[in-house]
């Protein structure tokens, strides 16, 4: 069984080595080097990351990209699992309700950025009707922009709400049944007994969510904000888009990309620190 696994494994890791590996090579090479796409590559040594230390524009980007990261990931983790706690019950219609919170991360990216362009217009959007005075300006104030995205991206929870919803599911209903007994309230059976048996997988997703949000936040600040206002909302990977297709400095681009995975790297490894520390993986 083990060798049938391991060849059912192949063509995965053929096309991971394919599709991810040798493009990550690539682009490790080329961050050594000065190309345009249109003379061959000159190697210049650590020129780039040279330039990338006295690069504001860098600076600016590495900044808006963590701030999208303290906003969205809480967010996003606190949908994931509000949606798995209110609809982990087996009762009539619950699949289609299941269905819908799956939904937007199905969507493509684009229809989904222009649907949040409609719902974020500060003149007849959904949003500002709905709050009136109370709305913030989602497409020309810096801090409206940021919260825009965040929220945006706050649905696109179908893979998180399915291992929440699993992780729910998995814990044992007598402990529910003992809680009931002993007169608990629906406050501390969740604050005792439901979230610290799902603190594992909420750390965990946390860890993925974050990986998520340094890729996911490229297509809405390309389409809704086009990286403003006032760079508010130009992150990392359209930094890295503009430098590479807009600049055709492929070099410069390649070593924000490994910036990019460094940053990653760093950032996931403080959270399975902290996650350690507390014995929650």
């Amino acid at each position: 069984m083990a060798r049938r696994g391991g060849s059912l494994a192949i063509p995965y890791a053929i096309g991971l080595g394919v599709l991810v590996g040798l493009p990550m090579l690539a682009a490790i090479a080329l961050a050594f080097t000065e190309f345009t796409g249109i003379q061959a590559p000159r190697f210049t040594g650590t020129d780039n990351f040279s330039r990338l230390v006295g690069d504001e524009a860098f600076w600016r980007s590495l900044g808006n990209t963590l701030v999208y990261i303290v906003i969205a990931v809480p967010l996003r983790l606190v949908v994931a699992i509000g949606f798995a706690l209110l609809l982990h019950r087996r009762e009539r219609g619950i699949g289609v309700a299941r269905a819908a919170v799956y939904l937007p991360s199905i969507v493509p990216d684009v229809a989904y950025a222009l649907l949040w362009l409609w719902l974020l217009n500060p003149l007849y959007g959904p949003l500002a009707l709905a709050l009136g005075s109370y709305s913030p300006d989602f497409l020309s104030d810096p801090w409206g922009a940021r919260i825009g995205i965040a929220l945006m991206g706050a649905f696109q929870v179908g893979e998180a709400f399915v291992i929440a919803l699993a992780a729910r599911r998995m814990i044992p209903g007598p402990l529910y049944e003992a809680a009931a007994v002993d007169g608990a309230s629906p406050w501390f059976t969740l604050r005792r007994i439901t979230l610290p048996l799902m603190a594992p997988i909420m750390a965990l997703l946390a860890l993925r969510d974050v990986i998520l949000s340094l890729q996911v936040n490229f297509v809405p600040a390309l389409i809704i904000t086009d990286g403003g206002p006032r760079y508010a909302t130009t992150y990392l990977p359209l930094y890295v888009y503009r430098t590479a297709f807009r600049y055709f400095r492929f070099g410069y681009a390649s070593a924000l990309t490994v910036s990019l995975f460094v940053l990653t790297g760093i950032v996931i490894y403080a959270q399975y620190r902290l996650a350690r520390r507390y014995r929650l993986i």
